[in-house]
């Protein structure tokens, strides 16, 4: 028996020694056809190859394609499980020629790889041709010698491929197994095709035209090929089946699924098939970083996953099992797929987390739907309203309630649930107030209603494309935007990240055909990503593809201020204590700020043991993770939610840093935001400083990566300058400053002792500065240049000894044209003469504000240094 991984193997390999490319297989969720859910074919991940828009080192290629068929046109959803071929996963084979080789030779590679390579009977094969394809006719017959009846016209809905209403289509020419007449089914083409007897196992396409938009075709200067064998079907004509599910690859995990759900019933039973089958879909999803939810492909991966969750439970489990066939699978599949194996713990968590928060909401969820449906009984209807209140109030999905009632044979009012969702939306905009311009921000539910989510791709990759289903400009929806002018860009789904949580909204550029702008910004409202752009060139409509590009640099400098916050956070806690808590954040590209509970400031010691901590957590370089979670059971589990943080019923969980005991990460935070792909890609982290910004809050600031290190070269740099001016090496600039600063002050001690001596010998004052008699009191008054007014009242307690009794006034002039003023009265007079009054008396001369000090001793000040002869007379006056 030839293995599914043998067969995988050897097609490729066959291709790869005729000249093919070997490429691996493009991710799931299609970067360059924004209008597929997932990919669903070989071909998609070179499409723009085919068309020209790009250009690769080769001319062949050969891949086994990961393919999901589970939401939208391409959805078989329903039937797997229940039928012999039908996968939500599968794995399409595929070699492909970008204008080198055409028909003749397609046919004879594939022939000689069936049976030659593989040994298949070739009185069990036909194929099929399109109608008017008398070529392709001709080569099977000289290739493979098939006879007439063997090779068989079809009209254009089978055996005609076309990529859209315009562009690249051609003939096709499909190879088919006979599985015997113990099958019932007739050869394609006949009233009996949808039989079991012959399948279809290989389709090859010729690219041959262009086709206009009046329908008209031309033919292509240089035709191409593209062929989709599907590895499960050729592996069970291999195997001696014509069951998908008796391969040895399902044989394996159904027996596994057996094991996990302790069934020991009929190996066939449809529900073993459903899980076994759904365990790819959403492993490999996982794999690749979707994560289910509400919306979009992850509500997709949701349905699936619940859908395997609930015939688990058919099956008679009662408790999380799904999530221990993962280890079944990455063996099965992980040498071909390595994502399998470095996401396994990844897969295992995020289906077990499903499986619970699963269990709950259908136990809980069919006690109150059979409550709801008591007297309900085959035909009848549920009404729409209360499966919109189970879905609502709940938290039970309309589909889960189709689900348990299909099985009774009642239906659900869909038009009464659509009603009843359409008032809770126009509730919720009635009661909206806005937050900014009431205009620019109530058009959002209008888009909203129109065009659904915006579907998130940035937690993957920083590239995609995306349909323009929405414009917006002056608070209004357009149907364009012309060069020039400013609006914003709704798309299906976008890389952009939306601002929210603190972290900015990202920048770019986005571009289609003939068409090309710059985002500026990107915002999140009720869950649209409006893209803030400046169109450059051309026109941008509705409906049409453009390319989107994330402004890397910026990005990666986000992500890193970001993922510091989640350590400086936890490390705050270590040091400050458990009160420590977000009470806002900033996270732009050049720096981030972080706010938090605490009610004194840090000290040095303090801050240098917190930035220490977080740096040995960057060190670490361990991987961050992400799962999605349940408020309360991310809560239960030690995640910390942030300040200002608005949650629905589901939250992203971001862990970083090794664990510790059983705790799932060093740092464990509710976020929606970007991060780092592991520690170390946050670089440095480098504490800017920290400040009171509201009682009880402190913020903190720091810089990351390339700016903490240009922040630690400047600072370098500085006193490597420093250094230089005082003659002395970088490790002694503080002693170095110490001592001068030491010299400064024994320097300015002697100047001011030499002023005041020079003060105490006579002044400025006309006339003398000698001791008077005014009203019976001994008065010395001084005008000195260049005394500080700090030094003023030394030289008045020291004039105040000399005198013994009296009044004491010195003024001194500083170099900028002010004047500082000291009065002093000696203590025989202090109840008959006030310091206070005297000094107010001169500060208003010098056009001060009045001064102050005690009945013995008051200062004061003045603008104008140039009136102390008059202030001097005014204090005269007063005395």
């Amino acid at each position: 028996m030839t293995s599914v991984n043998e067969i995988r193997s050897s097609f490729v390999d066959y291709f790869a020694r005729n000249g093919h490319e070997k490429v691996a297989s493009s991710p799931l969720v299609p970067r360059n056809d924004p209008t597929l859910m997932f990919v669903n074919s070989g071909m998609v991940q070179f499409k723009n190859v085919f068309t020209g828009v790009e250009k690769r080192d080769y001319k062949r290629a050969t891949s086994a394609q990961k393919s999901v068929r589970a939401g939208g046109k391409h959805n078989d959803l329903d039937n797997v499980g229940f039928t012999a071929r039908h996968h939500t996963f599968f794995e399409m084979l595929g070699n492909f020629s970008f204008g080198d080789y055409f028909k003749e030779q397609a046919i004879e590679y594939a022939w000689n790889l069936l049976t030659k390579e593989w040994g298949l009977p070739k009185d069990k094969l036909s194929a099929t041709v399109y109608q008017d394809d008398d070529e392709a006719f001709a080569l099977w017959k000289k290739i493979a010698g098939l006879p007439d009846d063997k090779i068989v016209r079809l009209g254009a809905k089978s055996n005609f491929w076309q990529m859209g209403d315009t562009g690249p289509c051609g003939p096709c020419s499909e190879i088919f197994f006979d599985h015997g007449d113990k099958y019932w089914g007739g050869p394609p083409g006949s009233p009996e095709e949808d039989g079991d007897r012959f399948v279809e196992i290989w389709n090859l396409v010729f690219m041959q035209f262009e086709q206009a938009p009046d329908g008209s075709r031309t033919a292509l200067p240089k035709p191409s090929v593209d062929t989709g064998m599907g590895l499960e079907r050729v592996a069970a004509v291999m195997q001696g089946t014509n069951n998908n599910y008796e391969i040895d690859l399902f044989k394996t995990l159904i027996a596994s699924t057996m094991q996990a759900t302790g069934f020991h019933g009929d190996p066939t039973t449809p529900s073993l098939r459903v899980i076994a089958d759904h365990m790819r879909s959403m492993s490999f999803l996982i794999a690749e970083g979707v994560l289910p939810s509400n919306e979009g492909r992850g509500y997709v991966l949701r349905r699936i996953m619940r859908r395997a969750m609930r015939h688990a439970t058919l099956l008679g489990a009662d408790k999380p099992v799904i999530h221990r066939i993962v280890p079944t699978l990455v063996r099965e599949m992980g040498q071909a797929y390595p994502e399998l194996v470095q996401g396994e713990a990844m897969i295992e968590e995020t289906i077990r987390l499903e499986e619970n928060r699963f269990l709950k909401t259908l136990s809980r969820g069919l006690l109150l739907l059979d409550e709801a449906t008591t007297g309900l009984g085959q035909g009848d209807m549920l009404e729409g309203v209360t499966a919109f209140k189970l879905f609502d109030t709940y938290g039970f999905p309309l589909d889960l309630t189709q689900d348990a009632l299909r099985m009774r044979g009642i239906n659900v009012d869909l038009t009464g649930f659509e009603d009843a969702m359409a008032r809770q939306r126009a509730e919720a905009r009635k009661s909206w107030s806005g937050s900014g311009e009431a205009g620019e921000d109530k058009v959002w539910f209008a888009v909203a209603d129109k065009v659904g989510p915006t579907e998130f791709l940035g937690y993957e990759t920083e590239v995609a494309e995306g349909v323009v289903t929405a414009l917006v400009r002056n608070g209004a929806m357009v149907e364009t935007l012309a060069a020039g002018e400013e609006g914003f860009v709704v798309l299906n789904q976008t890389p952009f990240y939306g601002e929210s949580g603190g972290q900015v909204g990202d920048t770019g550029t986005i571009a289609g055909e003939g068409v090309a702008a710059d985002v500026t910004d990107t915002v999140k409202n009720h869950g649209i990503f409006g893209h803030k752009v400046t169109v450059r060139q051309g026109t941008l409509a509705l409906g049409a593809p453009l390319g989107l590009v994330v402004d890397h640099g910026r990005r990666s400098a986000i992500r890193a201020n970001h993922s510091a916050t989640h350590l400086l956070h936890e490390a705050l806690r270590i040091v400050l204590g458990d009160h420590v808590a977000q009470k806002g954040s900033m996270v732009s590209a050049d720096r981030l700020r972080f706010d938090f509970v605490h009610t004194k400031p840090i000290s040095p010691q303090e801050m240098a043991q917190i930035e220490d901590i977080a740096n040995d957590i960057v060190l670490q370089n361990s991987r961050v993770e992400t799962r999605l979670m349940g408020v309360e059971e991310a809560k239960q589990s030690g995640a910390r939610a942030l300040f200002g943080e608005k949650y629905g019923d589901e939250v992203r969980v971001v862990s970083m840093g090794d664990p510790t005991g059983n705790a799932v990460g060093w740092s464990v935070e509710l976020c929606g935001g970007t991060h780092v792909g592991r520690t170390g890609d946050i670089g440095l982290i480098s504490v800017l400083g920290e400040s009171g910004v509201a009682a009880g809050v402190r913020r903190i600031e720091a810089l990351t990566a390339r700016g903490a290190r240009h922040h630690a070269r400047t600072n370098s740099n500085l006193v490597a300058s420093v250094a230089d001016v005082l003659h002395t090496q970088p490790v002694e600039v503080l002693n170095r400053i110490a001592a001068l600063q030491d010299q400064l002050k024994k320097s300015e001690r002697a100047l001011t002792d030499a002023r005041q001596k020079l003060a105490m010998g006579g002044g400025a004052d006309s006339p003398s500065a000698e001791t008077e008699t005014i009203n019976g009191v001994n008065f010395v008054g001084r005008i000195v240049d260049g005394l500080q007014p700090k030094d003023l009242r030394g030289l008045v307690d020291q004039t105040k000894k000399q005198v013994g009794s009296g009044v004491v006034v010195v003024i001194g002039l500083t170099e900028d044209g002010k004047a500082g003023l000291a009065v002093g009265v000696t203590e025989d007079l202090v109840g008959k003469v006030s310091a206070v009054d005297l000094v107010r008396a001169g500060s208003a001369a010098l056009g001060g504000q009045g001064g102050g000090g005690r009945p013995d001793m008051a200062q004061a000040g003045g603008p104008d240094g140039s009136k102390a002869s008059e202030a001097m007379a005014a204090i005269r006056s007063a005395l």
